[in-house]
């Protein structure tokens, strides 16, 4: 999921003072006029509405370049350096061609770019059909950035050849590794010999790339414009996108966490059927009860018309096929795994997709009670649905749902959490500080507006721990930042993502008269084949304001850095946070808020001081430190070898950490965790939702970092230290 946060009502009112255009449209005799009419009408709203929109000049022409060709083709397996040359005109040129409503860069990469595609697929059944020998010192640079452009077609085919002896190895290797397998299991099982394996290897990643070069010739002009407009956009900022209408609409089902369809997870198969992976408890699949995991789709149909034969087709086209308005009936052809066939009717209906959703456990540590909220992202009812949940009113039921069972404290996991609702976040700042200044909020003219929480009194007054990692992103980073310079949690974990701006959706049918907005959606709509729908020509996710911490930092870049760092594995990567794209925007403070922190702050350097030597003997967070120690050298080399015994040799070197992790997770002692009582009934409703409860509770119970900020908690429930009345009233 991308780092993301939405901007509330309350702090967009202006935005019709920015954007006062509309794009009449222009001569319908010319050539890519859809795509003019888009270009132009983005570059107005970046220019009007961006909170720090960049010269349009030679620079943003040369990044513009860079990043369309990365797109395109980062591992650099299309484009000859010939074919660089032949585009080089164009580098510092793209601004003076938008400025002329000119797409000149964009035709030229990708008329070359399809010409080279098919180039590519006309190669890969002569590559596979010949076997390959992984006896001999050979080796393949799998990051593209390192690698420079094939200088002929010779160069290129041979790297074709290399990287495809790469994907060869490694699918023989698994294998090799299942036949091992099978010879130990079974006494009477002669395992095949090098020469079927490898050929079955060769098979296997032939289909997979037939799969992969239907997949990119299935993309028209319209969808690598679009991969061009997200090189524009992305030189303004990491975070502005250019959204399709499909986009948009899976971005506001992300958000959400619900969406309209039956509620089936599918997956391809190696030999490209379509299988159901999952059913969402709950779901209009569920309770209808005769759609299972392993079952393969075969046919779609709606309601009684003639079934659709998906043989062939990418699991996105099937979904596709399955989703539809609500309280409508697909039908399923389906083979179940004991070979039988069946149709099978499933009126659609709202699926809530509960694992982004808070949920809560109890974990029981040295005699006391301590409530664990876990919160995926901070979900909002972005669609209007009247059933929408929030996560701020959900945060604030579980922690209600805690202090039912008598908690002694609160661990609230943000980890991997890139964000969401700001207004949320406000509301959840609310539960643990009451009324008061939660973020700062600036926008592109300089004005700055506080945001509040405008909870009378706090909902939980108790020792409480935030948990945070690299993953924790925008939203995660307000709420962390906010409770770290109040005083009123201890934030545990490693630096956070560093992602301190605020986007908003602007859909760029707002812009454009609405004859020249139809005539792109007909365009769109004749493209795709008449196989699509079209309600609107695309939309504009743009970066408008950045956020400020209440003591007047901005969170941009730096992240929050926590109270107490545990080891990670992926701390010293640098292709990770914000500060992995040339194009973010910088740090900076502004003047503080006026705030009151809280009353009875949490003894930070006591904690840190017990945190670090529990540290200091402890085994597993020393071999995630050699993991990532490991990580930063793959990192810095990312060659790996085509001979067998050492690209085993290589792929043991994990494989030896990973093994003792795991045999630490055996011999260590498991965390004592529990549903809530009001829980049990809920999770062992089916044997699908008592199965996922179940690995949840298995994950908490070895989760090494939990359990550091359990003792972290523990040490802060035992010290001297005062908590806050509940009926203490605390002011701004």
């Amino acid at each position: 999921m991308r780092n993301k946060i939405l901007i509330p009502a309350l702090i967009i009112t202006a935005l019709g003072v920015f954007f006062s255009f509309r794009y009449m449209g222009a001569d319908g005799t010319e050539e890519k006029t859809e795509s003019k009419t888009i270009l132009q009408t983005v570059m107005k709203i970046l220019e009007s509405g961006h909170f720090a929109p960049r010269p349009i000049d030679d620079t943003f022409s040369v990044s513009v370049f860079d990043k369309t060709l990365e797109n395109l083709d980062y591992r650099k397996m299309f484009f000859m350096q010939k074919d660089i040359d032949a585009l080089a005109a164009n580098r510092t040129q793209i601004d003076d061609q938008i400025k002329d409503n000119s797409l000149a860069f964009f035709e030229d990469v990708n008329y070359l770019f399809v010409q080279r595609v098919k180039d590519a697929e006309r190669l890969y059944t002569t590559l596979l059909d010949e076997p390959f020998s992984f006896n001999t010192a050979d080796s393949i640079e799998l990051d593209g950035k390192k690698l420079a452009y094939a200088k002929d077609e010779n160069e290129l085919q041979a790297r074709w050849k290399k990287y495809f002896k790469y994907r060869v190895l490694s699918k023989y290797i698994d294998l090799k590794e299942a036949e091992e397998k099978m010879v130990k299991d079974s006494a009477n099982y002669t395992a095949r010999d090098f020469a079927s394996l490898e050929k079955e290897a060769r098979e296997t990643i032939k289909k997979v790339q037939a799969r992969e070069f239907k997949r990119l010739n299935k993309l028209n002009d319209n969808d690598r414009f679009a991969l061009f407009m997200n090189s524009i956009t992305g030189t303004e900022d990491p975070h502005t996108d250019f959204l399709p209408p499909a986009d948009k609409k899976r971005f506001e089902e992300m958000m959400s966490g619900t969406f309209i369809g039956i509620g089936a997870s599918l997956q391809q198969t190696e030999e490209g059927k379509i299988k159901v992976a999952s059913i969402i408890t709950g779901s209009p699949s569920w309770k209808q009860g005769r759609l299972k995991a392993e079952d393969i789709i075969e046919k779609v149909a709606q309601g009684e018309q003639t079934p659709v034969d998906v043989d062939g087709l990418e699991t996105d086209e099937v979904v596709k096929l399955i989703r539809g308005p609500r309280d409508t009936e697909v039908r399923l052809t389906v083979k179940h795994a004991d070979g039988t066939r069946e149709v099978i009717p499933i009126v659609r209906g709202k699926v809530d997709l509960e694992d982004t959703w808070a949920r809560s456990a109890i974990v029981e540590h040295k005699g006391k009670r301590i409530g664990y909220i876990y919160l995926p992202e901070f979900y909002a009812n972005f669609n209007g649905d009247p059933e929408g949940r929030r996560s701020g009113m959900d945060i604030a039921n579980e922690v209600m749902r805690l202090k039912a069972e008598h908690v002694d404290g609160i661990v609230l996991d943000l980890r991997n959490n890139g964000g969401g609702s700001l207004s949320d976040v406000v509301d959840m700042a609310g539960i643990f500080i009451g009324r008061g200044p939660v973020v700062q909020v600036r926008s592109n003219g300089n004005q700055s507006v506080t945001l509040k929480s405008r909870s009378p009194m706090p909902l939980y007054t108790g020792p409480l721990a935030i948990m945070v990692n690299n993953g924790s992103a925008s939203a995660s980073e307000i709420l962390a930042a906010a409770m770290q310079d109040y005083g009123r949690a201890v934030i545990v974990g490693t630096n956070t993502f560093g992602k301190g701006t605020v986007q908003k959706i602007v859909s760029l049918d707002d812009f454009v008269d609405e004859p020249i907005r139809n005539q792109i959606i007909q365009a769109f709509t004749k493209a795709k084949g008449g196989d699509a729908e079209y309600t609107g020509i695309g939309s504009l996710k743009i970066t408008m304001q950045k956020f400020y911490r209440v003591n007047g930092g901005s969170t941009q870049l730096k992240g929050v850095t926590p109270d107490i760092i545990l080891p990670d594995a992926y701390e010293q990567l640098e292709n990770i946070g914000e500060r992995r794209d040339k194009a973010a925007l910088p740090w900076d403070k502004i003047a503080p808020a006026a705030y009151k922190p809280w009353d009875y702050p949490p003894a930070i350097a006591s904690l840190r001081a017990n945190s670090q030597k529990r540290l200091a003997s402890n085994e597993t967070f020393k071999l995630i430190k050699q993991t990532g120690e490991r990580l930063k050298r793959q990192q810095d080399n990312n060659v790996v070898p085509l001979k067998e015994d050492q690209y085993l040799a290589k792929q043991k070197e994990a494989e030896v950490i990973a093994k003792k992790l795991e045999e630490l997770d055996k011999a260590g002692n498991e965390l004592t965790v529990k549903n809530l009582q009001a829980d049990l009934e809920r999770v062992n409703i089916d044997t699908t939702s008592r199965s996922k409860n179940e690995t949840w509770m298995k994950a908490l119970k070895k989760d090494v970092y939990l359990s550091e900020t359990t003792n972290i908690l523990h040490d802060w429930i035992t010290s001297s230290a005062k908590v806050v009345n509940m009926n203490t009233t605390l002011s701004e």
